[in-house]
């Protein structure tokens, strides 16, 4: 029922959010190695 929905909704969001998070830090990570190496 209605629980159901909100929870798998939630796990939408948590796997977007990862990704997000995911990317966030290949940038800074990409940004720091071009500092490092420049």
């Amino acid at each position: 029922g209605y629980a159901k929905v909100r929870y798998r909704g939630l796990v939408k969001n948590t796997a977007r959010l990862t990704m997000l998070f995911a990317l966030g830090n290949l940038w800074m990570a990409r940004r720091q190695l071009m500092e490092a190496q420049g």
